[in-house]
């Protein structure tokens, strides 16, 4: 970002006054961060921005939203992605909002020959894509822990359930088959935090090729987790673990969204193998 575009926006954002959103994801693309079909022509004044982004997290709550679109190349190249500041008041843009299944919300948002300004360039033209994809390998850093603390708070609800829910004259927590089933959600909880603690720690390296395949794996692990203590807890608890007046359905929906955002499991094990994996051949 420039110096003026620091100085607009950063002590906004700081304040609560300027809320942004990031405007990446295609329908087309799944979840391949380079597959762009949004353009941008560049004119005398400025840009002229087309195309579609899907579920663009809080779109509808932002007054400028991050928005990545092509200045050259093909639609799946590498190189020549750019960002741009696009206001969500521009002419021509037009949001389509919804609730997500976890209670957030989520835009399409349609751009439709949007006029920018030249200083709407967010970074350097057509060199956009290590900055998304070391903001989007932050992203998963934190969504990891978030998910390490919702299964912490849903593993602890389903023991504590557990401990009170009475059958059979006794409560149920006192049956073995069902304390092996609370032993393994702890077991997978804690090997989800050991991993969202590697990724904390790898989101912070500058060194693309090896924070990459070790994000991802964190996310592997966090996905599979998520998963088990989800349907376990849901197990555990009977109907009233998928109700909705009920704190740990809430909980498990979050964790299923989580499963997904910024790449499912078979996404991200395919980038931890093409990579490698995650220890190089001595």
């Amino acid at each position: 970002a420039s110096a003026e575009q620091k100085a607009r926006i950063i002590p906004a954002l700081a304040e609560g006054s300027l809320r942004l959103a990031f405007a990446h994801q295609e329908r087309q693309a799944r979840y391949d961060l380079e597959d762009v079909a949004t353009t941008a022509r560049k004119t005398a004044d400025g840009f002229v921005l087309d195309g579609v982004k899907t579920v663009v997290l809080n779109a509808d709550a932002a007054q400028i939203l991050v928005v990545s679109a092509r200045t050259s190349g093909e639609r799946r190249d590498a190189s020549g992605i750019s960002l741009f500041l696009v206001p969500t008041d521009a002419p021509g843009l037009t949001l389509k909002t919804y609730p997500t299944q976890d209670g957030g919300r989520a835009s399409d948002v349609t751009l439709a020959n949007v006029t920018l300004p030249a200083d709407a360039l967010l970074g350097t033209l057509d060199a956009g894509l290590p900055v998304i994809t070391q903001v989007v390998d932050a992203g998963i850093a934190a969504i990891a822990a978030e998910a390490v603390g919702l299964m912490e708070a849903l593993q602890a609800l389903t023991v504590d359930y557990l401990k009170t829910r009475k059958q059979f004259g006794t409560t149920i927590g006192s049956f073995q088959a069902l304390q092996h089933k609370a032993v393994d959600m702890l077991v997978m909880l804690e090997q989800a935090r050991s991993m969202e603690l590697y990724a904390t720690m790898m989101a912070q390296s500058d060194d693309a090729a090896e924070r990459g395949p070790a994000i991802s794996a964190a996310k592997v692990q966090v996905n599979r987790a998520a998963r088990f203590v989800g349907q376990q807890a849901v197990q555990l608890h009977g109907g009233i673990g998928m109700t909705m007046e009920y704190l740990g359905a809430h909980y498990f929906r979050r964790l299923a969204m989580i499963e997904l955002l910024f790449g499912d499991t078979a996404h991200h094990l395919r980038r931890v193998t093409e990579a490698g994996g995650l220890i190089d051949a001595a």
